[in-house]
């Protein structure tokens, strides 16, 4: 399974401010399963979507 970043905000963002959410639930809204996951190595939250790579 692979892993795809959809987008990345700061962790430091305005108290109260979730915007890593709300774009992964605007997605998820869209049908994708999108979730949210923090990078610690950056400091920010990652959008991501998981996708099947195929065994071959």
């Amino acid at each position: 399974m692979r892993r795809t970043v959809l987008e990345q905000f700061p962790a430091g963002g305005p108290r109260g401010s979730w915007p890593a959410e709300e774009f992964a639930r605007a997605r998820q809204d869209e049908g994708l399963a999108a979730e949210v996951v923090m990078d610690l190595d950056t400091d920010a939250f990652l959008v991501i979507v998981h996708q099947q790579t195929a065994d071959v």
